[in-house]
C-alpha cells in the first residue's frame, strides 16, 4: 500500500495509519477496486500485487457539501472478523470523518 497523500486525515486523524497497519490481513487486502471516479473523490492509496500494474481505487474520498463519502474496496468483512488492528484503525479514522 503507498500512501498518496500520508498527511490526509483518514490516515492520521484519530489514528496514524502506517505499513505496519497493513501487516497480518487475510487473503487479499481488497477486491472491487474503483476503476474510474469523477474529480470530487481523492484517492488515499495506491495499490498492487507483485507483476501488476498500481490500482489507486481501493479507497476513495470526498469532502463534499456537508458530507464526507467514501467507496472502498477493502476487504473489511475479512479483516474486522479476524481482529487485524490495522483494519480497526482505518476503520475508525473512516468513521470519524469530519469530526
Amino acid at each position: 500500500m503507498t500512501f498518496i497523500d500520508p498527511q490526509h486525515p483518514l490516515l492520521n486523524t484519530p489514528n496514524r495509519i502506517t505499513q505496519a497497519d497493513f501487516s497480518g490481513w487475510i487473503q487479499e487486502r481488497g477486491i472491487y477496486f474503483a476503476q474510474e471516479w469523477s474529480r470530487e473523490y481523492q484517492p488515499i492509496f495506491s495499490a498492487h500485487d507483485p507483476n501488476e500494474t498500481p490500482k489507486e481505487g481501493s479507497l476513495l474520498y470526498a469532502d463534499y457539501g456537508k458530507g464526507h463519502f467514501m467507496y472502498t474496496g477493502l476487504v473489511f468483512f475479512r479483516e474486522l472478523p479476524a481482529g487485524v488492528p490495522g483494519a480497526y484503525r482505518l476503520f475508525a479514522n473512516m468513521i470519524s470523518a469530519g469530526k
